[in-house]
């Protein structure tokens, strides 16, 4: 764990500012013991760093050339893996995420994602002819100052999404940390620093919600990149609005997880309750809604039983595959009530329910949970739980599985079980998501990752994530010379 410690430092125009003010307690999620506290940036502050990004964008940033930026992330990727192992023991610590999974996982999928836009960003025109006549092109350029506003789920991760395209694109930033992982950013600026960026070009601001929307209704913003709540996104896409700022909002899901009766049972049901727990279910993608073929059904919800009661919970700071706490007391709560209304509505819980895991007196410690016979008109069935919990529903057709997959608002991801090719080309196109995986299939590199709907819009990783911090110009009659 970590000695109690109060994160003061904000990090604006290449320097540390002390900031002093109200203070938002934290709390080590495993043992519920105070463990520091953050303070709340101000408006003034922010506006501090705002102004720092916007004067490093106007004086030259803009116009980097692109290999200066590859050369630039490349420092930052080298940076971050040097302190690989830090930030990962800050994750487990910060969060609850068990140690292995912090490095395997959280770490890596970040140093991961960092690695592809490098890579995307390397084999991009800046400038790129319309058709065969060198009269006509097409020029992409950096919006200008984005706000970047970070969950504590995939603490680095989002981050680096976000951080490394906008660097890519050529954009300044302000970055703006969930309250509950602020020391693992504080991590991320000194790699930042490290790598040499130009002063203003990033800044950190630690805070809760007012940081946010102040960031969010700075005049010199022009472009927001959220990722979280649903209704956090609804509130910044009507602030942006206001005046025209471009947003990309990567936001909650509930996502279906369609079991066909030709599918191979036992390893679909074990990844799929492993998908839905992974990371104690605090995932946006999580395969949360398992919909199966009513001829198998009764199997798999004996199999999803099984598997939900072999999963074993345990400390943040032990070695093995186990998951970990819930990150904080309202979560924690949140899924409780959950689990009751969905008992309370006539779901059948077949392994886990609520309480505490036993074994542990103390700690955000939930049991993993599977309910059977969920309704769509189910609360359970609806809405993003983010914990250890999975739905099963029925189903008697293949439209059927696609209206009930459809039938929830939101539209992150989608995962088809089955072996016929057909059909799952088929059920892919049919479904409201944006990102589709067949039989445990991992999404390629660079693949695009975001939502529709309820799940928000725009897209992160590889190209698309570097493009969403771009305009598109459109230049007639200056030819491009080589």
């Amino acid at each position: 764990g970590f000695a109690v410690e109060k994160i003061d430092r904000a990090y604006i125009d290449g320097d540390w500012r002390l900031l002093v003010g109200p203070e938002h307690p934290l709390v080590d999620p495993a043992t519920e013991s105070p463990v520091g506290s953050v303070v709340i940036s101000g408006s003034r502050i922010v506006d501090k760093a705002v102004t720092a990004a916007s004067r490093a964008f106007e004086q030259g940033w803009g116009a980097t050339p692109q290999a200066k930026r590859v050369e630039l992330l490349k420092r930052f990727a080298a940076e971050m893996n040097a302190r690989s192992e830090d930030l990962a023991n800050c994750i487990s610590a910060e969060i609850g995420t068990p140690i292995d999974f912090s490095r395997k996982g959280q770490v890596a999928a970040a140093l991961w994602h960092l690695q592809t836009t490098i890579a995307a960003l390397e084999g991009l025109d800046e400038d790129r002819a319309l058709t065969t006549d060198p009269q006509h092109r097409v020029r992409y350029e950096p919006i200008g100052v984005a706000a970047l506003i970070t969950p504590w789920n995939w603490p680095l991760n989002q981050v680096v999404l976000k951080v490394a395209a906008a660097i890519a694109a050529g954009c300044s930033m302000v970055l703006k940390p969930s309250e509950w992982s602020s020391r693992t950013a504080l991590i991320l600026c000194e790699v930042i620093e490290a790598a040499g960026l130009p002063r203003g070009v990033f800044n950190m601001v630690p805070g809760d919600a007012r940081t946010g929307q102040n960031l969010v209704d700075a005049p010199k913003v022009d472009v927001i990149s959220f990722t979280g709540s649903t209704r956090a996104g609804m509130s910044i896409a009507s602030s942006a609005a206001k005046r025209f700022a471009r947003t990309t909002l990567e936001l909650g899901g509930k996502s279906p997880n369609i079991l066909f009766p030709d599918c191979d049972l036992p390893l679909a049901v074990q990844q799929g309750v492993a998908h839905c727990f992974r990371n104690a279910g605090q995932s946006c993608n999580a395969a949360s809604r398992m919909l199966v073929a009513r001829e198998i059904y009764d199997e798999a919800v004996e199999l999803a039983a099984h598997a939900a009661r072999a999963t074993e919970v345990g400390l943040p700071g032990a070695s093995g595959a186990h998951i970990g706490p819930l990150v904080n007391r309202a979560q924690f709560d949140r899924v409780q009530a959950m689990i009751k209304e969905a008992q309370g509505q006539g779901a059948q819980c077949v392994a886990g329910g609520p309480g505490r895991m036993v074994g542990f007196d103390k700690g955000y410690f939930a049991r993993p949970t599977v309910f059977a016979d969920v309704a769509p008109d189910m609360s359970i069935f609806r809405e993003e739980v983010f914990g250890p919990v999975l739905s099963i529903t029925p189903f008697d057709s293949e439209e059927e599985a696609i209206r009930l997959a459809n039938g929830t608002g939101y539209g992150l991801a989608g995962y088809i079980q089955t072996a016929d090719n057909e059909r799952a080309d088929r059920v892919s196109r049919a479904l409201k998501v944006g990102m589709v995986q067949v039989n445990g299939t991992s999404r390629e590199e660079g693949a695009p990752f975001g939502g529709t709907g309820r799940s928000g819009w725009g897209r992160e990783a590889g190209v698309w994530g570097i493009r969403s911090f771009q305009e598109i110009k459109s230049i007639s009659g200056a030819a491009l010379f080589e």
